[in-house]
């Protein structure tokens, strides 16, 4: 076969599209609305299977098959990500179901108190940081042996700015997102031997269900929109947008790092 041949055929051989997922099995949680419901989407168009997981089934039937009848694959299976067995067994099934895990979206959150952290309870305490950092620790613990025998993976954590910056009202939230962003950093090193990029993303003020507290209070939510540059609140599918990028085979030598998209709040 001569060399001209060969130039010929790689001029009209196909290149992957860099941010495709063709092949990829996800696994996303806290994926029933929101950032997590946006990002499913966001990989089922790129071409990965995605399994939906979130403590209530009811919605999440309802996103995997909106998904699925817009051409996507995707599953949903109930997991409470604070309860190990639970995490155990939602990775289990995927594995049983699409035979293997690629990429983790840690994105399920709690935030039971909204005030002056003296004021949080010990069970508020608790159940912070049993859903917001045990569980992300936990899932990435079990999904990490799927990975590496698939020579790789990405694992993305949601954060949020509430880690990096003090949120008034969002103490035990923020702490709990700082750790996050540690883990993210900490595991980054041990994992990249394995070809394992871990990442997080850090949310500004998103207009979700979980934020509505905030968009939902015309005092709060004026005071919100005068401290960022932007002036408005994100739309879930900017999160995802950036979720994507570090899903795909083109974030390749991104890893341990926290970005921000906030509209340029923390710039101020």
């Amino acid at each position: 076969m001569s060399d001209d041949f060969n130039q010929t055929e790689s001029l009209i051989m196909p290149k992957p599209a860099p941010f495709s997922l063709d092949g990829k099995i996800a696994i996303v949680t806290g994926a029933s609305r929101g950032i997590g419901e946006a990002i499913a989407r966001q990989y089922a168009q790129a071409g990965a299977r995605v399994v939906l997981a979130s403590r209530k089934i009811d919605h999440l039937n309802t996103v995997a098959e909106s998904i699925t009848s817009s051409g996507g694959e995707a599953i949903a299976i109930a997991a409470h990500t604070g309860e190990p067995e639970a995490i155990k067994g939602l990775v289990a099934e995927t594995v049983r179901l699409f035979g293997g895990v690629d990429i983790l979206v840690n994105n399920a959150a709690t935030n039971p108190h909204f005030g002056p952290l003296l004021t949080a309870e010990e069970s508020m305490w608790d159940k912070t940081l049993d859903v917001n950092l045990r569980g992300y620790f936990r899932l990435i613990r079990e999904v990490v042996p799927q990975m590496t025998m698939r020579g790789g993976g990405k694992v993305i954590n949601i954060a949020s700015i509430a880690g990096l910056v003090p949120s008034p009202g969002m103490g035990l939230y923020g702490i709990s997102k700082a750790a996050v962003i540690m883990l993210t950093k900490t595991l980054a090193i041990e994992l990249a031997p394995a070809n394992i990029q871990i990442n997080a993303i850090a949310p500004g003020f998103v207009k979700t269900r979980f934020s509505q507290a905030i968009w939902g209070n015309e005092t709060l939510h004026t005071e919100t929109l005068k401290r960022t540059p932007a002036a408005r609140m994100a739309e879930p599918d900017e999160i995802a947008g950036l979720a994507l990028y570090l899903a795909s085979p083109i974030s390749a030598f991104a890893t341990g790092q926290a970005f921000v998209i906030d509209g340029g709040l923390t710039l101020v």
